[in-house]
């Protein structure tokens, strides 16, 4: 069974760091690709960053340069998010897609206080 899940939120104050894990049920690279999205309340979800599996990365413009995803050999993708501001307050998930299919985690929150 194919599963993602999250970790690492929390409550961070602005300008500050945070690392989110994404641990699967699997091999991380058995995955094609591998995603963080967030989402408010009232919002869509909105892709933050990806990494292929030749490890090209790509990430949104409101993140760039301060957040940085990466993986490990192992079955852990993470999201290392710096210089942390309050409108990135929001619940963090990672989505892994496998075989043509979109697998997501549970999601995890965070909180930048001002």
């Amino acid at each position: 069974q194919v599963q993602l899940a999250e970790s690492g939120g929390g409550l961070v104050q602005t300008g500050g760091s945070l690392r989110l894990s994404c641990t699967a049920s699997m091999s991380i690279f058995t995955f094609r690709a591998v995603a963080w999205y967030r989402q408010t309340p009232g919002n869509q979800r909105e892709f933050i960053a990806g990494i292929v599996g030749g490890g090209t990365t790509k990430y949104a413009d409101s993140v760039k340069g301060r957040f940085t995803i990466s993986r490990d050999i192992g079955k852990n993708a993470y999201l290392q998010m710096n210089s942390l501001k309050p409108e990135d307050t929001a619940v963090y998930y990672c989505k892994g897609i496998y075989r043509s299919q979109d697998y997501w985690g549970q999601g995890t929150l965070v909180t930048v206080s001002s």
